[in-house]
């Protein structure tokens, strides 16, 4: 068993792109600069979606012009056409996140084409990304539920994930956008992926909506998943899938792995800065379940290591 988990935030990306509170770019940097304090070194920090259409994302040039570059630190950006590949491209980025909705309702409010258009908007920039010697991760959204549509059958996202796969996509992104699914939904999903195209070629993002979330996480991870996308503090919402709650929180998903023995490279106690972060910037109260557990241990006066639990 790989006793190694990635953990990619996006927070910086999908956390704060529904939030009704604008963020500084520099806000931004102070967030991933705590993140990368803690450990985190995958991140998906920027979307080159319209700014009119997704106003907080419009700083995405400026703030990747100032993340720091480093060989240890993986960015991906996220585009919904080849015009955002081609502004990802002109910043820098090696790898690209695409997004192919489970139904035509989905595709038509999230990137205003069909099902038919948004799968082949995506084969297309994986043809291109592929000659740029760019690297794609495609995401099948709304995989186990759509926000219009509801239930999504499991033989339909295996099929669009098969299909992105054999068009030459790096990785796939099984997306559960509204946090609508459940463990054996998630299962019957996974299995058949991971024996065609396997486990190493898939990435999990889940939101927690209706509470499911760590246990879809333990559920992809028992069946050999090893990549998960997460957002400090819980943060999240998509602004084309009403109802859709944060993603599920980095922190939590941290404490899980390690305390199940599987190594995340993350600081749990550094988190709670990066999490202090993203809370003031948000004017919410970001902080996952294990950061709530433990003010209620020093509200009782229990001093707590939370690296050491």
């Amino acid at each position: 068993m790989n006793d190694t988990v990635i953990i990619n935030e996006v927070g910086l990306r999908d956390g704060l792109q529904n939030q009704p509170v604008p963020i500084s770019t520099a806000d931004k940097l102070r967030l991933a600069k705590a993140l990368m304090t803690a450990g985190v070194r995958y991140f998906e920090p920027v979307s080159y979606a319209h700014p009119k259409t997704v106003p907080q994302m419009a700083d995405a040039s400026a703030l990747a012009k100032q993340l720091p570059w480093r060989d240890d630190l993986h960015y991906t950006a996220m585009v919904p056409n080849m015009k955002g590949y081609e502004r990802a491209r002109e910043d820098g980025f090696g790898c690209v996140a695409l997004l192919l909705s489970t139904t035509d309702s989905f595709n038509q409010r999230n990137l205003n084409m069909s099902r038919d258009q948004a799968m082949q908007s995506c084969i297309d920039i994986i043809a291109r990304a592929r000659e740029d010697g760019v690297r794609t991760r495609a995401y099948v959204a709304g995989a186990l539920a759509c926000p219009y549509d509801g239930a999504v059958a499991p033989t339909e996202t295996i099929s669009l994930a098969q299909h992105l796969f054999a068009a030459g996509a790096d990785e796939i992104g099984i997306a559960d956008t509204i946090g609508g699914g459940h463990p054996l939904q998630l299962q019957q999903v996974l299995r058949p992926l991971i024996r065609d195209i396997g486990a190493d070629n898939l990435l999990v993002h889940l939101h927690d909506t209706r509470g499911l979330a760590l246990a879809m996480a333990w559920t992809a991870c028992d069946l050999g998943i090893r990549r998960f996308d997460a957002a400090i503090g819980g943060l999240g919402g998509c602004p084309f899938a009403p109802g859709a709650t944060g993603n599920v929180a980095t922190e939590d998903l941290v404490n899980l792995f390690e305390q199940s023995g599987l190594d995340t490279g993350i600081s749990l106690q550094a988190l709670r800065d990066a999490a202090a972060v993203a809370a003031s910037i948000t004017q919410t109260s970001a902080g996952g379940r294990i950061f709530q557990w433990a003010d209620s241990q020093a509200r009782r006066g229990v001093t707590l290591d939370l690296d050491a639990l």
